[in-house]
């Protein structure tokens, strides 16, 4: 693990002691739209003695998989220490035994175990070692697990620019994203540099990744467009 919160783009140690509302809400995307695809996921594939959450935020995730399935020890990871230490007191309040948060700053991921699923949503977006980030997620998948994320394709890059580009129209009252600090955010993703796709995921991990909705039922929403692919990678 390492000491430092930041990915390049954002130290997340002071976005989340500095954090109002609206900042959490940009920052933790998995609970308006990923939650009930995961719950969804785990119907369908088997219910995991092991789920790992990285890049968790305020654990929304994390906290739902742990309290639907007491048996599953669920881990969730995060770059920011003060959202580790509400997680954890949150966690312990409510009395969730079977869930744990611990700090990690990607690419680097190295917990000492294994996991039946590994989750990252909205993550590989703020990392520029992208491929060796997944490489290290994937390791630590147990066999016959998955790896379980989303990542940035040059058509999200297309959208995201233009929205860059005037950010006055596509960044309203509505944007869970500040327009004033939007291209200093997503500058990887901007600038190409961390762009994924089929083909790369493959030739990082020797494995072609799945969609998930050919698992579940895939929302006729905007996130779940094709230049957010949500992906599942088996072991």
């Amino acid at each position: 693990m390492t000491d430092t919160a930041s990915t390049g783009t954002i130290d997340w140690n002071q976005y989340w002691a500095e954090a109002d509302e609206e900042d959490r809400a940009g920052a933790t995307p998995s609970a308006h739209h990923a939650t009930g695809v995961v719950e969804r996921f785990l119907e369908a594939t088997g219910v995991p003695e092991s789920f790992a959450d990285v890049g968790c935020g305020t654990g929304h995730v994390a906290f739902d998989v742990a309290e639907r399935h007491p048996e599953t020890t669920v881990v969730g990871y995060d770059a920011g220490e003060p959202v580790l230490a509400e997680n954890r007191e949150r966690a312990r309040e409510q009395g969730i035994a079977n869930l744990e948060f611990e700090h990690t700053v990607l690419p680097e991921f190295d917990p000492d175990r294994e996991f039946d699923v590994v989750f990252s949503y909205f993550t590989l977006c703020y990392v520029a070692d992208v491929e060796q980030a997944l490489q290290n997620l994937y390791d630590t998948v147990a066999p016959g697990g998955y790896l379980v994320c989303n990542y940035q394709n040059r058509l999200a890059r297309a959208h995201w620019q233009q929205m860059a580009a005037d950010p006055d129209t596509h960044l309203g009252e509505e944007s869970s994203f500040d327009p004033d600090r939007f291209e200093e955010r997503f500058r990887l993703l901007l600038d190409g540099e961390n762009l994924l796709s089929y083909d790369r995921i493959h030739d990082a991990l020797g494995t072609w990744p799945q969609s998930v909705w050919s698992v579940v039922e895939r929302p006729d929403v905007r996130w779940a467009w094709r230049h957010h692919p949500l992906v599942y990678v088996p072991k």
